[in-house]
């Protein structure tokens, strides 16, 4: 929404249902005002948003509050929006295409928020356990400060032995 942060209100109160199973907790709070309607019959109102810190499917989600400021009704089956306008009755609604459209990209979205943040606990855990890549298991790679030996000079095998050059007496 192109909003300052010096702008919000602290606000550390989580809440659910933006991304399904998870909570989250919101920068902070901002009142914005809201209009409904055409120039010829409209209303403004002015709502508190709860602004979230990672990028969503939805700009801004209305609830029960908006519905009360604006003494809105919605229908969900019809998918319109009714309330009391100076000039008459203000309808706002959409196409079934185009919900079942958002619908879709709400489940996407909040699968790829779900999925990454349990990858990125999983990236965890297995740095944790996983042993140091500078400690191949397997390797024969000389260290540094090591020259190769014939182990036995008199022999036509040419087995080699590589021994530290570094090493403390003890």
């Amino acid at each position: 929404m192109g909003v300052d942060r010096t702008n919000l209100r602290l606000i550390r109160a989580p809440f659910h249902g933006v991304v399904p199973g998870k909570q989250v907790v919101p920068l902070g709070q901002i009142d914005r005002p809201i209009t409904f309607g055409d120039q010829s019959n409209y209303r403004t109102e002015t709502l508190t948003f709860n602004m979230l810190g990672f990028p969503g499917i939805f700009h801004a989600i209305l609830g029960r509050l908006c519905y009360a400021k604006f003494m809105a009704v919605p229908n969900y089956t019809y998918l319109k929006l009714k309330m009391s306008g100076p000039h008459g009755v203000i309808t706002v609604g959409t196409s079934f295409r185009h919900a079942y459209e958002c619908e879709v990209k709400c489940c996407g979205h909040a699968t790829a928020v779900v999925v990454s943040k349990e990858l990125a606990t999983l990236r965890g855990e297995v740095t944790k356990e996983a042993p140091d890549a500078k400690k191949s298991i397997g390797s024969f790679k000389s260290a540094e400060g090591s020259k190769e030996v014939l182990m036995d000079p008199s022999s036509s095998e040419a087995k080699k032995v590589r021994i530290g050059t570094v090493l403390s007496s003890e």
